[in-house]
């Protein structure tokens, strides 16, 4: 991976004291851009921001599209 942007607690999610993992798949092109994301699992008040974060990630090109499933860890930050 080349590039990684760190998904925003979502305030929502900081008020409640939510923390958890959200799993995303990302289909990536061949020059590393994601395409596509699909929520694979995670509490719902912290999924948009996941994948969010997940669609502007950058990796590494490759000859053909890639599926990837990445793991993304929410801890409250009181």
């Amino acid at each position: 991976m080349t590039s990684r942007v760190t998904p925003a607690y979502p305030e929502l999610a900081r008020k409640m004291h939510v923390q958890g993992t959200v799993r995303i798949e990302a289909v990536v092109r061949p020059n590393g851009t994601v395409k596509s994301t699909r929520v694979l699992g995670g509490n719902p008040v912290l999924i948009e921001s996941a994948s969010d974060a997940v669609k502007q990630w950058k990796f590494e090109p490759a000859p053909s599209e890639t599926t990837e499933v990445v793991q993304l860890t929410f801890a409250s930050q009181t």
